[in-house]
């Protein structure tokens, strides 16, 4: 039986010609392979295959996924990330629910933020969600001052202010969350005049996420981003917790929303 798997264009230039050949003849794929994005069990034979490229500074490491989780693709990740990541799929590693707020240097010119991973219950389902929290005030670029202009700058985005979490925000289309190697590692945004996405925030090191969080995002194939100014939502250890925090910030005037979908670069 030919194997269904992916390899495009982008992927095939990078590792040439021969090598996607031999991929696509079966030669060098792996009957059976654990989904970079879900860490599930996946079969090249029995179900579509995304073969999937990470590049790093002086390292490439080809994973495969289910291809409802990813599209076949290039990723480029920063050395210490991929090497992180090599670990990650070596070891059976334990994963803890909820993930711990973890101030993260963004992306140049970026403010440090405090990105925490949850499940979040709305209208009886659980979505998995991102919020966000400067661990400072967010000056509009250009400007000097105290003000903070964090969710104004979002806002002229498009995200939206939540006044009450009982439906999920609209989806914001041109950013996105990567989810990889079964790791946050990044929320993408649009490029200028239209070119390839950018980072908003990038973690240093790809962050754990839980089991739970990971089966939400593939079921729902989109991530629920939350922001909120520096001391709204504190550094909170239990989900139950951190939607207490939630509904309170927006009860306060003090959130915005929106539904990322999933992507790669």
């Amino acid at each position: 039986m030919p194997r269904m798997l992916d390899v495009s264009d982008d992927v095939r230039a990078e590792i040439g010609d021969e090598e996607a050949d031999r991929l696509l003849a079966g030669e060098s794929a792996p009957g059976s392979y654990d989904c970079t994005s879900c860490r599930t069990p996946g079969d090249c034979e029995q179900e579509r295959t995304s073969t999937v490229l990470f590049i790093g500074d002086e390292t490439a490491v080809l994973a495969f996924a289910h291809a409802g989780c990813l599209p076949s693709q290039v990723v480029k990740v920063t050395e210490e990330q991929l090497q992180g990541a090599v670990r990650s799929i070596s070891a059976d590693q334990a994963r803890s629910a909820p993930a711990p707020a973890t101030p993260e240097q963004a992306a140049p010119e970026q403010a440090v933020l405090g990105v925490t991973s949850g499940l979040i219950l709305i209208a009886g389902e659980l979505h998995p969600a991102l919020v966000v929290e400067p661990t400072a005030p967010i000056a509009r670029p250009g400007t000097t001052g105290a003000g903070d202009d964090f969710l104004p700058l979002l806002i002229e985005q498009g995200f939206m202010p939540v006044t009450e979490l009982a439906s999920t925000p609209a989806v914001l289309h041109g950013w996105s969350v990567l989810l990889a190697m079964g790791q946050l590692h990044a929320v993408l945004q649009p490029g200028t005049n239209g070119g390839r996405p950018v980072a908003w925030w990038q973690a240093h090191q790809p962050l754990q996420v839980t089991e739970g969080w990971r089966t939400a995002a593939n079921k729902h194939q989109q991530v629920l981003m939350f922001a909120a100014p520096v001391g709204s939502i504190g550094r909170q250890p239990r989900e139950d917790l951190l939607r207490d925090a939630l509904d309170k910030a927006a009860a306060n005037g003090q959130l915005v929303a929106a539904a990322l979908p999933l992507a790669g670069t």
